[in-house]
């Protein structure tokens, strides 16, 4: 035996890595001198594979010390990780009988033996290439930050706001099964589970405090949660869903203003003085556009072209989300909308990200009895312009253009100009 460099030497006819083990090692693994061959009689060769064998060896160790613990999620990502420093993949111990080639099963026994003695068998080893590791179990209480976690591509370009509104509902919907039913492991959920958890929403429907949407909304969120979560874990649900969600019967319907009450009471000279200027604005823009109060609260200055030969705004999807791709538009500004952007030209900073938006201005109106009915609230704007639109004969593939709709056909050129919508709606701007 020759000395070629510190840990690594000449033996017979090829190059070995020789090293102790690193003290931190010491309780997963009995060796104290690591004698691993390089499989070449090249000094050059061996110098460059020796690091690249330590380095492997000490991930296979920390992957070890991360699967020398109780909880059960990190000892199956350990056993992953060790799996993969040994260039396997990890599988369960029913895919590793059921899926895998008998020369396979073999192979992965045989990995585990060269790390094992009689006396003391590789247990992590067997755990990592064999999937003798126990799946892990998921309580309803982890769910939602579990899910968020795994559904981060859902939230990608959304605002703060928009992200804390889609989380909310969600994070309710665990609430109530956790309320309802307890902190269950998700494995153990059935579907007597889930038709109590139905009971309970049902009571609340019967009491008016919950429309049957809402609580069906709460079934497809949870059930979306749990299907998420225990793929991810390799956890198999056993619950159905057939006959969980609630009858719905008929829609309900926004209300929309009446021109007569937009004209006579809502835009009464005065009438909306005591609304704060953004608020103001953001409610006067709509009744022209009949865009989103949402795509209204995100609009920046350069969003809005109020010297561009129609005036308009362009409703983009920038520091936030729109709510599908064919809401990016540009609508034409007339009216008491043309004047309220004059009066907002860089946008709404108050309620960029904020979600107060709605309840301040509902609130003003319903206190100053402005309000064609109780039904009735700031959307019904909305409402009230595609009404406007209709009586007008507005062909309604530039009805749906100006209200970022799908259109139910193909959609066939660039659609009408500005100019031309522009013309069509000035006899029914207010």
């Amino acid at each position: 035996m020759r000395m070629s460099m510190k840990g690594i030497v000449f033996r017979g006819n090829c190059y070995y890595l020789r090293r102790r083990l690193p003290t931190r090692y010491e309780a997963v693994d009995e060796r104290r001198i690591i004698k691993v061959s390089l499989h070449t009689d090249s000094e050059p060769m061996a110098i460059s594979k020796a690091a690249q064998v330590w380095s492997e060896m000490v991930e296979a160790w920390e992957a070890r010390l991360a699967g020398d613990t109780e909880d059960a999620e990190k000892r199956i990502e350990a056993a992953k990780n060790l799996a993969a420093t040994r260039g396997y993949r990890f599988l369960q111990v029913r895919d590793v009988v059921t899926k895998l080639p008998e020369a396979q099963v073999i192979e992965r026994m045989r990995s585990v033996m060269e790390t094992s003695t009689p006396e003391k068998p590789d247990m992590m080893a067997a755990a990592a290439l064999l999937g003798a590791v126990p799946k892990p179990s998921v309580r309803m209480s982890k769910v939602a930050e579990s899910f968020f976690a795994l559904a981060e591509d859902r939230t990608l370009g959304k605002s703060k706001d928009q992200i804390r509104r889609w989380e909310n509902p969600r994070k309710k919907a665990v609430a109530t099964f956790i309320e309802t039913v307890g902190d269950k492991a998700i494995e153990d959920i059935t579907t007597d589970d889930l038709f109590e958890m139905r009971t309970a929403l049902m009571r609340k429907v019967r009491e008016g405090g919950l429309a049957p949407g809402s609580a069906n909304k709460d079934f497809t969120y949870l059930t979306n949660m749990l299907a998420t979560v225990a793929a991810s874990k390799g956890i198999d649900l056993t619950y159905k869903t057939k006959g969980l969600k609630l009858a719905e019967g008929k829609k309900r319907t926004r209300s929309a203003f009446s021109v007569s009450w937009l004209k006579d009471t809502l835009l009464a000279p005065g009438a909306l003085d005591g609304l704060n200027l953004e608020a103001r604005c953001i409610l006067l823009g709509m009744v022209n556009t009949g865009y989103r109060p949402s795509e209204a609260q995100g609009l920046l200055a350069k969003h809005i072209r109020l010297d561009a030969a129609v005036p308009h705004i362009e409703i983009s999807p920038e520091g936030r989300t729109l709510k599908n791709h064919h809401s990016e538009r540009v609508i034409p500004l007339l009216g008491v909308s043309l004047e309220a952007f004059k009066a907002c030209p860089s946008g709404f900073p108050r309620y960029r990200d904020n979600p107060g938006l709605s309840d301040t201005v509902n609130k003003y109106l319903r206190e100053n009895k402005l309000l064609e009915t109780a039904d009735h609230t700031l959307y019904g704007l909305r409402h009230s312009f595609e009404d406007r639109m209709l009586e007008a004969g507005i062909d309604e593939r530039i009805r749906r253009d100006l209200f970022g709709h799908a259109l139910n056909r193909e959609r066939y050129g660039k659609g009408a100009s500005l100019a031309h919508i522009a013309g069509l709606l000035a006899p029914i701007a207010l």
